[in-house]
């Protein structure tokens, strides 16, 4: 059978088994073009005449259908005259390019890049290689100055910078940086803005003992930012200057990396103290980045940052200095990954600390990034908690990193987005686009935590959406950036998606339950009692739930903040039925967290045994905005079964009289 592919990445080419394809006018590439870039999805005729002209002719619609005629002609020469086209189709208003995934070389492209995250390190820089062989000249070359292709351009060129500076970090790391340096002078001869390939090139030609060539070309870059752009360069390379000056160990492969770590930080240190005056702000907000650096280490590091952090911001308070304060509040950006907090009192502390900094700012471009800074603090720390404050914060926050086009702000804000997200049930949706957001921008701008934390994200929403494949793939990202970046908290959260797994499958009771209580082995010692408190008899109980057994529920366990949903079961199993149905009557809603869904289940369990037609209807009403989703899933850590079963017997009892 015959294969069509089609480029993009260079001039707009169609190919028949290696044979290029005449496609006549600039119009009919134009037409093609814009297909390719609606990626199978349907294009209306409208849209193309929009597309085309800037002033449509009179018969600009029979023009664009002689145009996908004559591509029908040229793409599939032996179809039998009347026969439907099987590549460029009718569909609707409009038409469609239903190119398999393989045809197009900005498609295998971007699948080569995205596979080359998941490989091991010595692997992966042949991978990119590869696909950065798919590239023929500038995407979309001959459509530059139109509307239509200028965001995939961008997009693209913004993919393959990336990927040419990963693959050199890369062989850089690997022990191969002679074979980085050629590609890097290429790649900024033409992209000398890019300021982490001159911080690779350096460090590259320094590797290979060339610390005379690092300096130069250290030196070259600050003069091109200056001179074009009009700006210092920023602390990544101020910090390689200064190490190829000193000739930092650390910058060395071949030392011994504790022993170089270790020294570094003696030298630091008491430098720091010589230096810097105590009682400072600079102290403090140094201090902040140790706390910062203090919380993903897991364990005592994860307590020691949250024990100290308010005494930071109140000390910054107390100096008056509402720049100050907001710079030692805002610099905490700690990705957070579970959507109740370890300490609520702190949590409250410092929403409270934030709002009076806000109102002490002005509200100038100049403090912009600061302001964004607070709200999404405002937005993280109200996390769990039902108010409107939280999510009027959360939008706020991103929609001041959006204007103002900063990643790291972008990801601290869109952290604060995801943290509001579970108002309701039925969200993980939502959810999964914010992941897949901070996935793309942390891995394009080497923000590395909160890259972790996109696909924690992810697979929680995918758990939810009842895609493991997905779910296991994103474990296994998450897993290989903990191992390289040494992030040993992730692997709580991993655990605790496998015991999910085997819980939500076909795994035996007996095999499900061990791998729950193994996995809150793993919270032992961890530094987070937001998670650790009540979720192993929570997630027993949703076990024995969703697999049609009755409840067991032992109030001697520690429940933590889900014990009012373990009351009523334990009253019922004592035959108490009237205390349980006032206790099911005086719970709460559930809090704003990713156990949603899966309280509204106990809930749902409660109303049922006992006939409570009131609670029927609201936990019915509540579940129903996540029909076809998995109950609780989207915590990442358990489930109560899938909720249309409880959906079903919720609409049952309400249709009995």
């Amino acid at each position: 059978m015959e294969t069509v592919t089609f480029g993009v990445l260079g001039p707009v080419t169609a190919e028949r088994d290696g044979r290029a394809l005449a496609l006549r006018g600039p119009r009919h590439r134009a037409v093609l073009a814009r297909l390719v870039l609606a990626r199978r999805r349907v294009v209306p005729v409208s849209r193309l005449v929009e597309d085309l002209w800037d002033v449509p002719p009179a018969r600009a619609v029979g023009a664009v259908r002689t145009f996908v005629g004559d591509l029908r002609r040229a793409l599939e020469p032996d179809r039998p005259r009347r026969a439907p086209a099987r590549l460029l189709v009718t569909e609707g208003p409009g038409y469609a390019l239903r190119a398999a995934a393989d045809a197009v070389d900005a498609w295998r492209f971007e699948a080569a890049v995205t596979a080359a995250g998941r490989l091991p390190a010595a692997q992966a820089p042949d991978r990119l290689g590869a696909a950065l062989g798919e590239w023929r000249g500038p995407a979309y070359a001959e459509f530059a100055g139109e509307e239509w292709a200028r965001g995939e351009r961008s997009r693209l060129t913004e993919l393959r910078l990336g990927a040419v500076e990963r693959r050199a970090e890369l062989l850089v790391e690997l022990g191969r940086a002679a074979e980085a340096v050629p590609d890097l002078d290429a790649h900024l001869d033409g992209h000398p803005w890019r300021e982490e390939a001159w911080r690779l090139l350096a460090l590259a030609l320094y590797r290979t003992g060339r610390q005379a060539d690092a300096l130069a070309v250290l030196r070259r870059a600050r003069a091109r930012l200056a001179g074009e752009l009009g700006i210092e360069p920023g602390p990544r390379l101020r910090r390689l200057e200064a190490g190829v000056l000193a000739q930092d160990p650390a910058l060395d492969p071949s030392a011994e990396p504790a022993e170089a770590a270790a020294r570094l930080w003696t030298r630091a240190t008491q430098a720091y103290d010589r230096a810097v005056a105590a009682g400072s702000g600079a102290r403090l907000e140094s201090t902040v980045g140790l706390l910062r650096a203090l919380a993903v280490t897991g364990g005592g590091g994860l307590e020691a940052a949250r024990l100290h952090r308010p005494a930071a911001v109140a000390a910054a308070e107390e100096t008056g200095d509402a720049a100050l304060t907001a710079r030692v509040i805002g610099a905490y950006d700690v990705p957070a990954n579970w959507t109740r907090s370890d300490d609520p009192e702190a949590a409250r502390r410092i929403v409270e600390a934030a709002e009076r900094t806000l109102a002490a700012l002005p509200d100038t471009p100049s403090a912009a990034p600061a302001r964004c800074r607070l709200l999404a603090t405002v937005a993280l720390e109200s996390r769990g908690v039902r108010s409107p404050r939280g999510p009027r914060a959360a939008r706020a926050a991103e929609e001041i990193a959006r204007n103002l086009d900063d990643p790291a702000l972008l990801a601290f804000a869109l952290n604060g987005t995801y943290m509001q997200s579970c108002t309701t049930a039925g969200t993980a949706p939502r959810r999964d686009a914010i992941g897949a957001e901070l996935v793309a921008l942390a891995a394009r701008h080497a923000l590395v935590t909160y890259e972790v934390l996109g696909h924690l994200i992810r697979l929680q929403a995918r758990s939810a959406l009842a895609d493991f494949t997905g779910a296991d793939e994103h474990a296994a990202a998450a897993d290989r950036l903990a191992a390289r970046h040494e992030r040993p908290l992730v692997a709580v959260f991993t655990d605790w998606y496998r015991a999910l797994r085997q819980a939500a499958g076909e795994a035996p009771y007996d095999r499900a339950e061990a791998g729950y209580r193994a996995a809150a082995a793993r919270l032992d010692g961890a530094g987070m009692p937001g998670l650790e408190r009540g979720l192993l008899p929570l997630a027993l109980l949703g076990l024995r739930l969703s697999r049609g057994l009755p409840p067991r529920v032992d109030l001697r366990a520690d429940w933590g903040p889900y014990r009012p949903w373990a009351q009523p079961f334990a009253l019922l199993a004592e035959g108490e039925r009237t205390a349980a149905g006032t206790a099911l009557r005086n719970l709460p809603e559930p809090p704003p967290d990713l156990l949603y869904e899966a309280l509204c289940c106990a809930e749902a369990a409660l109303a049922l045994a006992l006939g409570d037609r009131a609670a029927v209807r609201r936990t019915y009403d509540r579940l129903l905005p996540a029909s076809g989703e998995l109950a609780g899933a989207g915590s990442g850590v358990l489930t109560f079964g899938p909720v249309d079963d409880w959906l079903t017997a919720l609409g049952r009892a309400l249709d009995r009289p």
